[in-house]
């Protein structure tokens, strides 16, 4: 059986705050509770559901924002990758290196670290459930500003090419905010990540640099 996931839409920023679980054991996970505390742990009283940890894609605010305030009503382990601890401003429990593995029931999750937005971005990766959670390095239609503190355009172009571009086309990959894309649809229409992989200058006018509220603000 494939992990089964919820996404709640939260904040105003509109970030994408995901609880993955597996239905026979009840155990889950919450990626980015960036807001709506309250909604969250009524998701997961109501289903019955276990909850090991919270899980950041980085250290911005609309995505570690409701974190405390579920923590309080669901006690629980908070981690997340140590370079982006100076934005997180609170304790964690627990680093995110490049390479672990967490466990959700029987399935690996394996942890990418993805710099570029953020020093400390990474994805998670399922290759049973053929899912990527992304956070805010790629999207269905772009990727990640990269001129927010910690953000690297060197470190982007190496993300995308070493990590990203390596899932094939049938990866569905749940994004940071927006909807889940098949990587092969990114190719076709991710103009960004295709200029990035060919290791060409992305074009960015103030349109694209500054779109759809991917851009945190912290």
């Amino acid at each position: 059986l494939k992990m089964q996931i919820k996404r709640f839409i939260v904040g105003m920023l509109e970030a994408n705050c995901y609880i993955i679980y597996q239905r026979y054991s009840r155990e889950c996970y919450v990626i980015d509770p960036g807001s709506d505390h309250e909604k969250i742990a009524k998701f997961i009283r109501q289903e019955g559901l276990q909850l090991k940890a919270i899980i950041l894609t980085h250290g911005h605010i609309d995505h570690f924002g409701g974190v405390k305030k579920l923590q309080e009503l669901i006690p629980c382990p908070v981690y997340l990758n140590i370079a982006d601890v100076h934005n997180y401003r609170f304790k964690i429990d627990g680093n995110l290196e490049d390479g672990q593995t967490l466990d959700l029931a029987g399935e690996k999750i394996k942890v990418l670290s993805t710099p570029g937005h953020t020093g400390g971005s990474v994805c998670f990766y399922s290759e049973k459930s053929g899912i990527a959670f992304t956070g805010d390095t790629i999207f269905d239609i772009d990727i990640g500003r990269m001129d927010l503190p910690g953000g690297s355009t060197e470190d982007m172009r190496s993300s995308l090419l070493n990590v990203v571009n390596k899932w094939g086309n049938e990866i569905i990959i749940y994004p940071g905010h927006g909807d889940p894309s098949s990587m092969k649809r990114v190719r076709e229409i991710n103009h960004e990540f295709l200029e990035m992989i060919r290791e060409l200058p992305a074009e960015r006018d103030g349109h694209r640099n500054i779109i759809r509220s991917t851009g945190d603000e912290i």
